[in-house]
């Protein structure tokens, strides 16, 4: 395996690092909801969970004195 003979500065580092830079994520609209959300992933709205414009999951609140 290479091993390096001297310590290379931060400066160095840090030249060679300039490139990678952090992009702003995309997002989409959706079309039912009008939500902003990431693409390919399902968001939340209203208590609904959607996923290409379709519910997916409902959130339901179940109450303990009902359950008898």
């Amino acid at each position: 395996m290479a091993h390096p003979k001297r310590r290379q500065s931060s400066t160095r580092r840090d030249k060679r690092r300039t490139h990678y830079k952090a992009v702003l994520p995309q997002l989409a609209k959706d079309a039912t909801t009008g939500e902003l959300h990431l693409y390919h992933r399902a968001h939340w709205h209203e208590g609904k969970l959607y996923y290409r414009g379709k519910v997916v999951l409902e959130k339901t609140t179940a109450e303990a004195g009902e359950e008898n």
